[in-house]
């Protein structure tokens, strides 16, 4: 695959500087089954050897433990990664599977003390509010934000599934330096709203499941059929039933289009999120997970694929004929909202 290092880009106005891929590491230790620890952590070392200096992790994963997991490697190369980490999920430590969302000034105070110290760093250079609680004011839950960035906890801000009128008022409060939402081939609901604010404001944008979670690469067709038990997926709509079905066929365009550039289905989905970049001219840096040093490889290499408009024309309409929403619940995401 070759040790090329990516291109890099400034994540929003007055952002950090990354490469244009960033690393997804929730995968590394949490949701999606069994991991082979001693893989993750080389899979963490040679997406820095590639040009990868985003590292995005969040606080609910693992209850604090995919945290702990990426700090050594934080550790020891802290002054050439950025480092981003999330709060606001709060699970439920005798049930997991309940969660609320915590916006208010107290919790934010104590998540991200909570992710220093499992981290091991003084700073945290990009903090995202992972969901947004509608009922907490934003001059509450971004105030206490920008409060961490006046004390030298945190470097730059985030939000993770907000809607255009959200990003704008938070903007408003302090500067927001990257959004992360779902935005994939087969999840683009955000270029309605979100998008273009974020176009209009220089916030960077920081697609998170560019690759739908692992279906547009066509490793699995049905995931209650084919994925283990602990796999968060087999509760996705999209992935299983009829509707799996149903959209496993229309990765055929994509098929297509890997064979003519001698490329992975992956890799034509994450260059088409890529290349949203230029459609919207804003950044964009995906954040596609893996724990495998091969699949790093495959990652970045999909930023040096140009896609035609042959191409482009030919993906368009996938996202229009997906069957299923992207969760059970909608109801925290920016789509659920606006």
């Amino acid at each position: 695959m070759g040790s090329k290092k990516i291109e890099t880009v400034e994540l929003g106005t007055g952002g950090p500087r990354v490469g244009v891929q960033g690393l997804g590491c929730m995968g590394m230790s949490f949701a999606y089954g069994p991991t082979d620890a001693d893989e993750a952590r080389a899979t963490l070392e040679r997406a820095l050897e590639l040009g990868v200096t985003l590292y995005d992790t969040a606080d609910m994963y693992g209850m604090g433990e995919n945290e702990k997991f990426i700090a050594p490697f934080i550790q020891a190369h802290r002054d050439e990664i950025v480092l981003a980490t999330k709060f606001a999920i709060s699970p439920d430590p005798d049930d997991p599977t309940k969660r609320t969302i915590r916006n208010d000034r107290p919790y934010i105070r104590e998540a991200v003390e909570g992710s220093l110290r499992r981290l091991g760093v003084d700073e945290i250079d990009l903090y995202y509010m992972h969901r947004r609680n509608p009922d907490v004011p934003l001059e509450e839950s971004v105030g206490a934000m920008a409060e961490l960035v006046a004390e030298g906890k945190v470097k730059h801000l985030g939000l993770s599934e907000v809607t255009g009128p959200e990003l704008r008022a938070a903007q408003a409060i302090h500067p927001i330096a990257a959004v992360q939402s779902e935005w994939s081939l087969f999840s683009r609901d955000v270029e309605a709203g979100v998008v273009p604010a974020a176009v209009e404001l220089g916030v960077g944008f920081v697609p998170y499941s560019p690759l739908g979670r692992g279906f547009l690469t066509g490793a699995f067709v049905s995931a209650d059929k084919e994925l283990g038990a602990d796999d968060f997926r087999r509760m996705q709509p999209r992935f299983t039933g009829d509707n799996a079905t149903a959209n496993a066929a229309l990765l055929e365009p994509i098929r297509k289009i890997a064979e003519a550039h001698g490329a992975t289905l992956g890799q034509i989905a994450l260059a088409w999120v890529q290349q949203q970049a230029a459609a919207h001219g804003l950044a964009v840096v995906p954040i596609p997970g893996t724990r495998k040093r091969t699949r790093v490889e495959e990652n970045t290499g999909a930023t040096r694929i140009e896609l035609t408009e042959e191409d482009l024309a030919l993906l368009e309409p996938i996202a229009g004929q997906v069957a299923g929403a992207r969760y059970a619940d909608m109801s925290s995401t920016s789509a659920g909202r606006e």
